[in-house]
């Protein structure tokens, strides 16, 4: 898919799925294929595979190869499918490599790690990138690669620099961006829990967002999106106080839990078995016995006000 051919694309509600493991910590490939084969038709716009709450950090590249090619093929065309990317420049580039040659759509750039770079040398970091892969880019500005408007500028340039998700803030930051780059770039929201932030995003010009409920409760997520375009400002407080809020509250209560709660949702629910998403890696770490009792309860009134639709 070509970089015009992508941006169509990206509005909406983007699923960002778990990496299931087994038991022991290796890679549980048949968990992640049908994982992602049932989030390929729950109304998601783009799946994001191998990114931040995928813990692409804690995977090797043959791992993250098998993985992308697993979840190109379950999709089959039916939806964008991307891959997170990161670490150094040169390892960022053999991912980038890596996920071209299993046919991904694009790659959302993770920072680069453990220092904080100058705008240039995040500048040539991207350009590197591009230079490996022709696949699309979009920039993801957080921790320590904040890029300045003036590089996202310089990047704009290129033609494979289609989006920017901004998970860093403040809002501020975000809509001087708008502001200056204009409809070059597609615009998502990638600050934690997305929901609580995107109705002051979509007020600046961003139309989607990476969504952690699209892994267990897609439905009430894109439901949110569309109260939000609506201007629906009561089904909006209603899931952001009911839902998002009480799911927040789990997720601050331990450093990389916005992963981690991720993973024992989806266990808690039971949708891939007895197994189901396995444990998160090292060097995140799991829920507590409470905590899950905690999250089990919030999934509980969740699906009370908001129930699953059946399954075809």
């Amino acid at each position: 898919m070509t970089p015009e051919q992508l941006r169509p694309h990206l509005e909406g509600v983007f699923g960002f799925p778990v990496t299931p493991f087994h038991p022991d910590g290796s890679l549980n490939l048949d968990a992640f294929r049908r994982h992602v084969r049932w989030m390929k038709g729950v109304g998601l716009q783009a799946i994001f595979v191998c990114a931040g709450t995928g813990e692409y950090f804690n995977l090797d590249v043959e791992e993250y190869r098998e993985a992308v090619a697993a979840a190109v093929e379950e999709v089959g065309g039916s939806l964008p499918v991307l891959a997170g990317c990161g670490y150094s420049t040169v390892i960022a580039s053999r991912f980038a490599r890596a996920a071209s040659e299993a046919g991904e759509d694009g790659l959302l750039l993770l920072p680069p790690n453990h220092v904080p770079p100058e705008q240039e040398g995040l500048y040539r970091h991207v350009r590197a990138v591009a230079d490996s892969s022709p696949l699309s880019l979009i920039l993801y500005p957080r921790d320590n690669a904040l890029y300045s408007v003036n590089t996202v500028k310089r990047l704009a340039e290129l033609p494979q620099v289609v989006g920017f998700k901004d998970g860093q803030g403040p809002i501020e930051y975000f809509g001087r961006m708008v502001l200056e780059m204009g409809d070059r770039l597609s615009y998502m929201n990638g600050m934690p829990t997305a929901e609580m932030t995107f109705p002051g995003y979509y007020a600046l010009g961003c139309r989607g967002y990476s969504s952690a409920l699209s892994n267990f409760a897609p439905h009430v997520t894109i439901r949110f999106h569309q109260a939000v375009v609506a201007g629906d400002t009561v089904t909006q407080t209603s899931i952001l106080k009911d839902v998002i809020e009480p799911i927040c509250q789990v997720r601050d209560q331990g450093k990389g839990f916005a992963v981690s709660y991720v993973k024992a949702a989806v266990n808690l629910l039971g949708s891939l078995g007895p197994e189901g998403a396995g444990p998160v890696r090292p060097p995140l770490v799991d829920l507590s016995p409470g905590q899950r009792s905690q999250l089990s309860a919030v999934l509980a009134r969740m699906l009370e006000l908001y129930p699953a639709p059946a399954a075809d």
